[in-house]
Parts: C-alpha cells; sequence; structure tokens
C-alpha cells in the first residue's frame, strides 16, 4: 500500500497579513511533529499564481505524494483551488480559527469565511476534496484533522494505482461475482483478466523455483501444531509463488496488486487441493486473492486493509445464531438483540492473526460434494478457526449491472461466543443489523461476500469513497443517546455519520 508524505502549505490573500499564514502555518506544523505525522512544510505561502508553480515544483521535490491546503487568513480562491486542480494527488482543507479576543483587527484573519468562497471555487472545478467535519480549528485542532486524512490519502492512492489480476471466469453460481467491470477503470484501477488454464500453467512453472521450500518452512511455522497435513505444504507453497512471481511480472505501469480466483470446483481436480491457506497468507501480507472469483469483494477487502494498516478478510454474511446458542451466551453477549447478531463464515481464508488459535484442516463443503465418504485429499488446505473478538468494520463496494458504484460500511464487533462450526468463523454483532440486512444488503443487492476490517474505520472508509467519487454509501448510523439506548441519528445528505474524535 502506499506511503502517505503531506506537503503542508499555506495561502494569503494579499489584503490581509502574510505574516499571519506563516505565523500559524508554522505552528500546526509544530502541532505535526508532535504527533509524529509525515508532514512537510512547504514554502512559500502561495498568494500569486507563480507561488502556485513554485509549490508544485517543492512538492514534487519533497516526494509529497498528498497536500494539505491551510488558509491562515481568508486566502485567495483562485490560486487555492488551482493548486489543489493542478497536484497529482489526495487534497486537504483546513482553516484557520481566530486566537484571541484580544488581538481581532490586525489578527484576525476570516479563515473561516474564506473556505467559504474556496469551496464555491472547488465546485467551479469539478473538485472533490477532503474537507473534515467540522475544518476550522486551532494548531492542535487542524494537525488531528491531517491525522485523519492520512488513512484516507492512503486508500485514494492505493487504489489509484492498483492491479487486479483475476483468474477463472465468474461463476454461474455466484451471479453476485459478476458485476460489470467498467466502474473499475472509472476508479483508476487496472484489470488483468486470465483463465484457469493460464492459473494452472504458471503454477506448473513455480514448481522448481527455489523459493518453494522457503515458502514450505514458513508455512509450517506458521501452523505449528496446528499442521494437520505436512504433505500438502509444497503444492500450496508452489501455489503461493506462483502468484507472487506472476504479480511481480505483471504489474506494469500500476504499483500494487490483488488477486481475485476461481477456487472450485474444478481447481480441486488439477491442482490437488484447495487455496484457502494460501489466500489467507496473501492477505496477511496486504495482497487479498478473493474467492470465487469476486473481483470486487478483493477490492473491498484491499480498500480495509489499507484503510487500517492491518491484515482484512473476506466473510460470507452467512448464518443467524440459534436461539438456545443466544440465550446460553447472554452474559458474553450483552444488550444486543438476537437479530444484531450473525455468524461471519468462509472456508479458511481469513488470515491466522485474526483468529483465535488456528488449524489447517480440509473444506468440507467442498469434501462432501468432491470425496463423500472417502478420506480428505484434494480438499484439504484450509485454515480454519475462531475469528479474534474484537472490533470490526463490514465494508463493500460494488457496481451495478448498469455500472453505479455504491458500497456501505457497518461498525460491529467479533463476540467472544463461540460459534461451533466449521471454517473461518465468529459471531459478529452489528447495531441494528436486521435493518441494515433488509434495507441495505437485500434491498440495494448486494452480495453475499464482505470485506472485513478489524477495527473500527467507518470514518476513514467514508471519506475516503467520497473522495473516490462514490456518494452511495449506505450504513448503519446509530449512536447511544444520554440514556444509553440506541437512537436513530439522521444526518445530512453526505454527512459521515462515524464518530470524529
Amino acid at each position: 500500500m502506499a506511503m502517505v508524505k503531506c506537503g503542508l502549505v499555506a495561502v494569503s490573500r494579499d489584503c490581509f497579513p502574510i505574516e499571519l499564514a506563516t505565523r500559524r502555518l508554522v505552528r500546526v506544523f509544530e502541532e505535526c511533529q508532535k504527533q509524529k505525522l509525515p508532514v512537510a512544510k512547504i514554502e512559500p505561502v502561495v498568494v500569486t499564481e507563480k507561488d502556485v508553480l513554485a509549490v508544485l515544483d517543492r512538492l514534487a521535490a519533497e516526494k509529497c505524494n498528498a497536500l494539505v491546503i491551510y488558509l491562515g487568513n481568508f486566502g485567495h480562491e483562485t490560486q487555492t483551488t488551482m493548486l489543489a486542480q493542478k497536484f497529482p494527488g489526495p487534497v486537504m482543507f483546513a482553516a484557520a480559527a481566530e486566537e484571541s479576543g484580544d488581538n481581532l483587527i490586525d489578527g484576525r484573519g476570516d479563515a473561516y469565511c474564506g473556505l467559504l468562497n474556496v469551496s464555491y471555487n472547488l465546485g467551479l472545478r469539478k473538485l472533490v476534496p477532503y474537507i473534515p467535519e467540522y475544518p476550522v480549528g486551532l494548531p492542535a485542532d487542524v494537525a488531528s484533522m491531517i491525522a485523519g486524512f492520512i488513512p484516507v490519502a492512503r486508500v485514494y492512492i492505493s487504489v489509484k494505482r492498483l492491479k487486479i489480476f483475476s483468474f477463472g471466469p465468474r461463476p454461474q453460481d455466484f451471479l453476485a461475482c459478476n458485476a460489470p467491470i467498467k466502474a473499475l477503470y472509472d476508479l483508476g484501477i487496472e484489470i488483468m483478466e486470465n483463465s484457469e488454464l493460464d492459473l494452472y500453467d504458471i503454477c506448473r512453472s513455480a514448481e522448481k523455483d527455489p523459493k518453494v521450500p522457503i515458502v514450505a518452512k514458513e508455512m509450517a511455522e506458521e501452523l505449528g501444531m496446528g499442521n494437520a497435513f505436512p504433505d500438502i505444504l509444497p503444492k500450496l507453497a508452489q501455489y503461493e509463488v506462483a502468484l507472487v512471481n506472476f504479480m511481480e511480472k505483471n504489474l506494469g505501469a500500476s504499483e500494487y496488486g490483488i488477486f481475485a480466483n476461481k477456487c472450485w470446483p474444478a481447481f480441486e481436480k488439477y491442482f490437488g487441493f484447495v487455496p484457502c491457506y494460501v489466500n489467507s497468507r496473501m492477505a496477511g501480507r496486504g495482497i487479498p486473492v478473493a474467492c470465487e472469483t469476486d473481483i470486487y469483494g478483493a477490492l473491498s477487502e484491499y480498500i480495509a486493509c489499507v484503510a487500517t494498516e492491518l491484515p482484512a478478510t473476506l466473510l460470507d454474511i452467512n448464518n443467524t445464531v440459534p436461539p438456545d446458542m443466544f440465550e446460553a451466551e447472554k452474559h458474553k453477549i450483552g444488550d444486543y438483540r438476537p437479530t444484531d447478531l450473525f455468524m461471519g463464515f468462509h472456508c479458511g481464508n481469513t488470515p491466522s492473526a485474526c483468529l483465535t488459535g488456528s488449524c489447517m484442516k480440509y473444506q468440507l463443503i467442498m469434501h462432501r460434494l468432491m470425496e463423500p465418504g472417502k478420506k480428505p485429499d484434494i480438499t484439504r488446505g484450509t485454515l480454519e478457526g475462531q475469528i479474534a473478538p474484537g472490533e470490526v468494520t463490514l465494508f463493500r463496494i460494488q457496481s451495478t449491472a448498469d455500472t453505479k458504484l455504491r458500497s456501505y460500511i457497518a461498525e460491529g464487533e467479533v463476540l467472544p461466543v463461540d460459534p461451533k462450526s466449521f471454517g473461518g468463523i465468529g459471531v459478529i454483532a452489528v447495531r441494528d443489523m436486521a435493518r441494515f440486512y433488509r434495507h441495505v444488503l437485500i434491498r440495494k443487492r448486494f452480495p453475499h461476500h464482505a470485506g472485513i476490517a478489524f477495527r473500527h474505520a467507518g470514518r476513514f472508509l467514508f471519506d475516503a469513497l467520497t473522495m473516490l467519487g462514490i456518494d452511495d454509501i449506505s450504513t448503519n448510523p446509530l449512536a447511544a443517546n444520554a440514556n444509553g439506548k440506541m437512537s436513530l441519528i439522521r444526518p445530512y445528505p453526505g454527512e459521515n455519520p462515524f464518530k470524529h474524535e
């Protein structure tokens, strides 16, 4: 994923003291240094169009891939928005608040007013920058705004430099995975579709790669006591090496790569294993491999990973929690209702770091289909375990049939409840999940796969999607009122409903 370095630039209107903008910029930069943010202070303060050109040169020299434009006073809307238009990356705007009632003549900057003019000019230029929830503040406030911008910028940059590799046709039995890919190009993503025969060929070509025994050893060390089928590790290692080699050779003009691969039923007959464990390892490295050729699932998982800088996974929104389990585990479930709960499941693709204990097993569903009544062989290779309790964010980006992009974001948690089932699985609680299930997932026709971020990341995901031009974002907008009960928040159109610290 991209490493973000922000250039911090102040703008000043010529009828306001430039010293005011300069002094305030220094204080903002000092606060950024206190928070150890990756920020470079860029000069000169922008007053004229020539200053815009000088700043762009300086930003390039400092290798800044994100830009924070700070209105130290009213600012000049033309030069300010011109800078944003010409900068080739994500841009944030913030404005200075007034510091003291004792200095409201020569020391008044009116940036609160100036940002309104800037917003109008941004519309004229059809720009969509990042504007914090309340974009006016004192230096410490602005530094905190910049800290919130960095994950958003990281998602934006990473998506724009991404290539998705797919292997195999999107399966007929999962038509939800067949969303049109044209919308990926609208996001700036490249895609390279390949056949299952191509996948078989690159895997065979890696058979004698010297990296294979090294990766097999890494697998054995990772699995530890959970290494139930050591004889299959060389095959899995060969497959992993083949994928990595292919990505490195075919990234081309892109910088980052992810996969969406056909994984059954023909796969097992020719490769001799299920690829789930390799998918889990790749996801642990920030290179998701989505099951069932789910291209938008791979993208969702990747964005969740980039937003949090943590491994992510792809799970089915799978099954309800039985009433007897709910009653037996009430002391762990707390005040959630039965309809707030569901089980998130997949065969065995979740990284080991996200599981409480893990073990290599075989895919039970595929075993029923392919090896009924036989000892597991070609259906071996899943990584199974209970998903670790803690915060999660459900996230999906998807194209509609007419190539419109839409998304959903729902924050929740994995509960410390034994799911009593197989696969990589956990009991997940999301406030008001019943309504979210009916009026978002079903009404807007989202598929069963959800990207899972292992942290509450709704704030960053919402703002990143907005910058990427996606305005159809569904959320579960709930918050606790003063009595501790849940009440529905009705946000303004386009307002980020997730908590801003």
